[in-house]
């Protein structure tokens, strides 16, 4: 049996960071195994390919299902993972938003010293090479290329932006900066007009390193133990069965959804439910699966009465220009991001913080993430969700089989609460449209559709449109209470040489995409593993920190 001194499982936003941080350490010997393929699709790399890549099960897509949603009609809703180098880095829309400084100081007071914002920003900075000047806020040395949307043949964005402000919105500078809160266009993870996914920041970089092995169509089924301590790893490649002895740490880096399924199959979890697959229990850790969070949106839209929108590249022979235009120009509308504009607003006065994000595309979208093609007409959109969800759902096993999906169940809509920021979210997206800025381009509304207006009515349509923002987290939370299934240096509860680095520790979901807090999270992690000293923290005045300003002023 092959032996490393770290086995990382899944080379995605978390992993190949943390491939690249341990394999700096030439003294440890590391592998990465990755279930899905390296990133050679040429619609990884084109920005505009997201919409390729993210509709249909394919090698670079997990394509998983929920089970059916009490309160949205029974639906089972499509829900996009990558798979392969970069995971969901390289087949997300590539827009970078942190979340704002009170979410991360909300994790420190649920107590998990060492994360708060102060902690985490120098951490955000180390991995990001910025094209901003502002050195409070940003990196400009690190491997994550970001780049603020520069796109000057969509009219609308900038309109979009604009009729914000009319609205009594705030503009802002930054949405990763001293405020988050208003309109602005977003900043996304972009070298030149290739997409920067954390394989292309992280792990390609470090693969000329003779420590580190990266193995692809590696698909991990169980944890291998000696009582609570990890000995080792089980895979499946190309139909043979392997395993690896770990020397000093199993680090699982699969994902909300993988890696808590990768727990229950090793047999840590709820003693009493992994006992009903015959998996023997290692540890009973409760929490496993449980706690899963997720962004919901619906979509606010209107026919453009001009015909300047990006559906000008939505038919056949448009695209095939477009993809030609990027092929040998990196040019022209293959080479932007779907969303290149967006906000973060306050639905009632009285709230302290953006409760709702916005992403603009000028087109108009369907509700299928894209499955079903883009309708030739030309139109604008907004994606609205609310910011921090109260629903709780939970992961599970349908079975003890490595190679099935798991159950997921995101209970969505379940409390309350999100039903009315829904309501909320879509009505001011609407007063938006509605704005003196789109009037020489707003014709028909087309969502929701006509004689949408009451609560009762909206509540129907949403339980009739919802889809996922693809931002699953929370499965194995970080913290000290009984659910938690790591502490806040990512070890798992009742076992020895075992860590899950990736999005299921976050024990509340950001009010942002989830992107760039999962590459800061692997950064700062790494350094817990290498028994480095943290980095200092950083303590910055954000918006609501500020005393109010006069009316007069």
């Amino acid at each position: 049996m092959d032996a490393f001194d770290y086995v990382i499982v899944g080379a995605g936003s978390a992993g190949c960071v943390l491939a690249n941080r341990l394999s700096e350490d030439e003294g440890a010997r590391v592998l990465i195994l990755e279930a899905g393929p390296r990133d050679k699709n040429m619609f990884i790399h084109m920005p505009a390919g997201y919409a390729q890549l993210v509709g249909t099960k394919n090698p670079h897509n997990w394509g998983f299902e929920t089970e059916g949603q009490p309160h949205l009609n029974n639906r089972k809703l499509w829900w996009p993972r990558g798979k392969g180098w970069g995971g969901s880095s390289s087949i997300n829309a590539m827009v970078y938003t942190r979340g704002h400084a009170r979410d991360y100081d909300m994790w420190r007071q649920m107590g998990n010293p060492g994360w708060s914002y102060a902690d985490c920003l120098p951490y955000f900075k180390k991995a990001e090479h910025s094209n901003r000047d502002d050195t409070v806020f940003h990196g400009h040395d690190g491997p994550l290329h970001v780049q603020k949307s520069n796109r000057t043949n969509d009219p609308l964005l900038d309109v979009f932006v604009e009729a914000g402000h009319q609205a009594g919105h705030p503009l802002t500078e930054d949405f990763n900066g001293a405020q988050q809160e208003g309109f602005a266009r977003y900043e996304h993870t972009i070298k030149g007009s290739k997409r920067c996914s954390a394989a292309q920041a992280y792990l390609v970089p470090a693969l000329n390193r003779k420590n580190l092995v990266a193995e692809t169509g590696a698909r991990t089924t169980r944890i291998l133990f000696n009582g609570t301590k990890v000995t080792g790893i089980e895979y499946v490649q190309k139909g043979e069965v392997k395993q690896v002895q770990v020397n000093k740490e199993l680090i699982l880096s699969g994902g909300a959804i993988n890696s808590p399924q990768l727990l229950l199959l090793s047999g840590i979890g709820n003693a009493d439910y992994v006992k009903k697959f015959g998996i023997q229990p290692v540890a009973d850790v409760k929490g496993v699966g449980q706690n899963l969070q997720d962004h919901l949106g619906v979509v606010s839209q209107f026919n453009c009465t001009q015909p300047i929108t990006l559906h000008r590249s939505a038919g056949a022979a448009a695209r095939i220009k477009a993809g030609l235009s990027y092929l040998l120009f990196g040019k022209g509308d293959a080479s932007f991001p779907p969303t290149a504009g967006g906000a973060f607003i306050k639905t009632r006065p009285d709230l302290e913080i953006p409760d709702v994000q916005l992403h603009y595309v000028s087109v108009a979208m369907p509700d299928s993430h894209g499955r079903e093609g883009i309708n030739e007409a030309h139109g604008f959109s907004c994606i609205m969700y609310p910011a921090r969800p109260q629903s709780r759902g939970f992961l599970g096993l349908k079975s003890a089989d490595p190679m099935d999906d798991p159950l997921l169940q995101p209970m969505y809509l379940e409390a309350p609460d999100d039903r009315r920021a829904m309501r909320d979210g879509i009505r001011a997206t609407e007063e938006i449209f509605r704005q003196q800025a789109f009037d020489p381009y707003r014709g028909d509304r087309l969502k929701p559709p006509a004689g949408v207006n009451t609560d009762d009515e909206y509540d129907a349509w949403i339980r009739a449109t919802a889809e996922t923002l693809y931002h699953p987290v929370g499965t194995c939370k970080m913290g000290t209470d009984d659910m938690a299934v790591v502490d806040p240096s990512m070890k798992v509860r009742g076992v020895e040489g075992l860590r899950v680095v990736d999005a299921s520790i976050m024990p509340t979901l950001v009010g942002a995409n989830t992107n760039a807090p999962t590459i800061m999270i692997a950064e700062k992690t790494a350094d817990m593993i290498r028994g480095r000293t943290a980095l200092a923290p950083e303590y910055v005045t954000i918006a609501e920190d500020r005393e109010p300003v006069a009316a007069a002023e």
